[in-house]
């Protein structure tokens, strides 16, 4: 499949299904792939932050491409994050989605240095120049200590094989400085990643949401997605309201930073999706904490939202 720009809608961070820390629960992937896409979703973003990528072995990496990959069979495009400390590794693993037939990267900086502006265009200028996919850059400076800056972001677009830019710092006055940055490159596609900002960046020019929620509810990430492209705030403030529900109960089960990737798949293992082991050194949640998350899922209202 050839990606068509610019990209837009829903498209959803999969978490990865497992059995152990480098075990495949490969019929809860296949569940979980069908359950996304019957929902109406843009695409497939895979080995992402909710996707536990930096914990997995490269091995099980380039499983789960080719399995997914596989299985989706150009029925959406598929991103593969690539983010690695190390640059070698992230053009050899885009060389290997390419071969299975994968749609495109999404690269953050490497995340053990600090790197400064002018390093990080020389950074995406050799991934660009090396990757046989197109990129996604990715800004996530909770987990990489940089924040990409609007200018230079502007400066990396420059090159053919950068196509967009998937925003995870939760900052809306960011993502408007991107916005306005980028307003004359109309081929060029600037998501979100928190979910409950996800619907007054599109309103105010964004393309869509890279949402966790929709690994659980796709029809209602993309009908929040269609009304808020519509501007129908009467039919998107309820299903907002929704998605605030979904992230301040399923995904805040526990107090910690990484508390959505148990959480969400706390409730995929409670929907009979998927398993809900988290990769070392994160944990599934005990007993008590999946009986709160069942109780939300048992109070979400959404069915006539979608």
């Amino acid at each position: 499949m050839t990606i068509k720009t610019p990209l837009k809608g829903i498209i959803p961070p999969m978490v990865t299904p497992l059995k152990d820390n480098d075990t495949l629960d490969v019929k809860g992937l296949e569940r979980l792939i069908e359950h996304i896409l019957v929902g109406g979703v843009k695409g497939l973003f895979i080995l992402g932050t909710t996707g536990e990528a930096p914990n997995l072995s490269y091995r099980l990496r380039r499983e789960l491409v080719r399995r997914t990959c596989s299985q989706v069979n150009n029925r959406v495009p598929i991103l593969v994050g690539i983010t690695d400390s190390s640059i070698a590794e992230s053009i050899q693993l885009a060389k290997q989605s390419a071969k299975y037939g994968a749609d495109a990267v999404v690269a953050a900086p490497p995340y053990y240095f600090k790197l400064q502006q002018a390093e990080l265009l020389e950074y995406y200028k050799h991934l660009a120049d090396h990757s046989p996919l197109p990129i996604f850059v990715y800004n996530m400076p909770s987990h990489t200590k940089v924040s990409i800056e609007p200018e230079t972001v502007k400066k990396i677009a420059k090159h053919k094989n950068v196509i967009g830019l998937k925003d995870s710092s939760g900052n809306s006055i960011y993502f408007q400085t991107l916005i306005h940055a980028m307003g004359n490159k109309t081929n060029f596609s600037l998501f979100t990643g928190p979910d409950i900002i996800t619907a007054e960046t599109i309103l105010l020019g964004g393309q869509g949401g890279v949402n966790g929620g929709a690994n659980m509810f796709p029809q209602l990430y993309m009908s929040m997605y269609q009304a808020a492209t519509d501007k129908d705030i009467k039919r998107l403030m309820p299903i907002h309201k929704t998605i605030r529900q979904i992230w301040s109960t399923i995904y805040y089960a526990i107090n910690s930073d990484t508390c959505h990737l148990s959480g969400i798949k706390c409730a995929l293992s409670i929907m009979g999706i998927c398993n809900d082991f988290v990769a070392t050194p994160f944990s599934k949640l005990n007993e008590f904490e999946r009986a709160s998350v069942k109780k939300a899922l048992e109070d979400l209202d959404y069915q006539n939202l979608t």
